[in-house]
């Protein structure tokens, strides 16, 4: 393999990386300003307020079988005027995925 290729691949492997990491990024803050306060900063939904509504944990066996999209749809369909906007969701999910971890 030429170097030209090897650079060329050790470039596009940082940039995919560090495009991921800056999504979670992104989705943390989303997380942080919009969520946080009901889910609690772990997604494990301890926060009396989750108490009182019921809100599972994301690491609910249940809700970590959700598909990124049944997770945009049921946030999008459940915060309809403060929750995240549609470039947001993405990022929330990806942030969200990390949480389950």
């Amino acid at each position: 393999m030429t170097l030209k290729i090897r650079v060329a691949g050790a470039i596009l492997l940082a940039a995919s990386i560090s495009g991921a990491a800056f999504a979670q990024a992104r989705g943390a803050d989303v997380y942080n300003a919009k969520c946080a306060r009901c889910h609690g900063p772990d997604g494990l939904a301890t926060t009396p307020a989750a108490k009182s509504m019921k809100i599972p944990s994301f690491k609910n066996p249940e809700m970590m079988k959700w598909s990124d999209d049944q997770i945009i749809a049921f946030t999008k369909n459940t915060y309809k005027n403060n929750g995240p906007t549609d470039a947001q969701m993405k990022d929330l999910v990806a942030y969200i995925r990390k949480l389950q971890k």
